[in-house]
């Protein structure tokens, strides 16, 4: 599965942030509960309807995004 077919975004949700299923939970959200030191199990346990598909999909879109942006700059 590509993160395209989890992420998206909708202009009128969330500023038009990246969100995951189109629920109003970010790829931000996401990236930023993985760096303060939550585990992926933790993040399942406190939103247990978000799945490690999704988690690997933010992680995927970040990924992807850092990659256009290097691109970009050469």
């Amino acid at each position: 599965m590509s993160y395209k077919d989890v992420i998206t975004i909708e202009p009128g949700k969330r500023g038009g942030k990246p969100c995951i299923r189109g629920l109003r939970v970010t790829v931000y959200d996401v990236l930023g509960y993985l760096a303060s030191g939550m585990s992926q199990e933790s993040i399942l346990r406190d939103f247990p309807y978000l799945t490690a598909e999704d988690i690997r999909a933010c992680l995927e879109y970040a990924a992807d995004r850092e990659h256009r942006v290097l691109a970009a700059d050469a």
